[in-house]
């Protein structure tokens, strides 16, 4: 039996289904930000996006975290 996914991507099911768009949209939306502090993020997306405090939080820590 698999582990159950933990973190940041525990987020991913339900960010999915109440925004209507996958997190490879939404990555690329991130990395393609001229923001790059992790609360400048958050905040952007929250404001422009209407995201939820957790959501935007969790896209932009496992996005930044992966680097890329």
């Amino acid at each position: 039996m698999a582990e159950p996914v933990k973190g940041p991507a525990s987020y991913f099911p339900s960010i999915e289904k109440k925004y209507g768009r996958p997190i490879a949209e939404w990555q690329d939306l991130i990395r393609s930000s001229p923001l790059t502090r992790h609360m400048e993020l958050v905040a952007w997306l929250k404001t422009e996006h209407g995201l939820g405090h957790g959501h935007a939080n969790a896209l932009v820590a496992h996005t930044l975290a992966e680097g890329v």
